[in-house]
């Protein structure tokens, strides 16, 4: 299976959350994905996959006592099918044949964020602006205490289990014609809109593309902070060779008319192919974990042991709890669908505001 994976980071109060992510989402993620399968089952499981994969990954982080958080964008394609699935507001758009751009994530910034300001509220915490002197409110509305602006987020064991790792999941196929991603921290998105950041890099190799989406991010805004971009491109196999980069001075010009002719040769093929549109496979955004792991989720194991849907470790039944019973009460019912062990259970009932921090 060929399967390819893009991330972008975006830390706060220090380093250390998004290097921890950075080294181990992906390896959760994998973990969190049953063997033996095929290609189609197991696109259908990446998003819940997805989901026990940031939830451990935060779990360990915090075990560590640090408080840095970050953001995660975290993209795997499979041929033309793409997940995403992120946390804060670092942003992954889809461009595609025909110029229609296509919004992959959601934005959890509280100042935007309706939903998840009353979700946070709703579980313990408050939601507000600085007050300075003379109480004037200043900033963008925050979540105390702690002060972050995000409602989702890895890390910041500081701020409140509320502040949730649980991402948002989109999952869709591309047309036979492919299409361009652009991934990008914050700072891009608060220059550029998707459609200004998806125009000012069109027609240009992918290579190139992420400087020129910076560069017209700090044009417009003027400050480097936050402005981190990758470009990737999805096209199909084509049966001709990528024109080399130009060596010496009396190549550019002939290098620069076969770049036209490549060019040229990609929008002829891709118009053969099908017409523009993609295709949702899924999307779900829901901040409640039993509603992202679904009643599905196998939990035995061929030992008869119970395997934690969200930290994949094996333990007896009398060790744990089904995921949709009560804060770290048994259930009455035999254990069925997702189970939980009671560390990965005293983590949902804290996000879910039934427990104090």
């Amino acid at each position: 299976m060929r399967c390819f994976n893009s991330q972008i980071f975006d830390g706060h109060n220090g380093v250390s959350a998004a290097i921890y992510t950075k080294e181990n989402l992906l390896s959760h993620v994998m973990s969190a994905i049953p063997e033996g399968i095929d290609r189609e089952e197991w696109l259908q499981a990446l998003p819940r996959a997805l989901v026990a994969g940031f939830v451990k990954t935060d779990i360990e982080f915090q075990r560590k006592g640090e408080t840095s958080g970050t953001t995660a964008t975290f993209v795997v394609i499979d041929g033309l099918t793409v997940t995403v699935a992120s946390v804060g507001d670092s942003r992954c758009i889809l461009d595609v044949q025909g110029g229609v751009v296509s919004l992959l994530t959601v934005d959890h910034r509280l100042e935007e964020n309706v939903e998840e300001r009353e979700r946070v509220t709703a579980s313990g915490g408050e939601v507000g602006r600085l007050n300075v002197y003379g109480g004037t409110e200043v900033g963008p509305l925050r979540c105390w205490p702690g002060g972050l602006c995000l409602s989702r987020s890895i890390g910041d064991m500081d701020v409140g289990e509320f502040i949730v790792p649980i991402p948002h999941v989109k999952q869709v196929k591309l047309s036979n014609s492919g299409g361009r991603l652009i991934i990008a921290s914050d700072g891009i998105w608060d220059a550029l809109s998707s459609e200004m950041a998806a125009k000012a890099c069109r027609g240009v190799r992918a290579e190139l593309a992420a400087k020129l989406v910076v560069k017209e991010a700090l044009r417009s805004r003027g400050l480097k902070d936050d402005t981190t971009c990758l470009v990737v491109d999805i096209i199909p196999p084509l049966h001709f060779r990528i024109p080399p980069t130009p060596r010496t001075k009396q190549n550019k010009f002939r290098s620069l008319i076969l770049a036209k002719r490549f060019h040229n040769l990609i929008n002829k093929s891709t118009n053969k192919r099908s017409s523009i549109g993609v295709v949702e496979l899924f999307e779900e955004g829901s901040a409640v974990l039993v509603e992202r792991l679904g009643k599905d989720c196998p939990s035995k194991t061929n030992s008869g042991l119970l395997r934690c849907a969200v930290c994949q470790v094996d333990q007896p039944p009398t060790d744990g709890l089904p995921v949709n019973s009560g804060p770290l009460s048994p259930s009455s019912k035999p254990c069925e669908g997702p189970f939980l062990c009671t560390n990965c259970q005293r983590k949902k009932d804290a996000m879910e505001g039934k427990r104090s921090t």
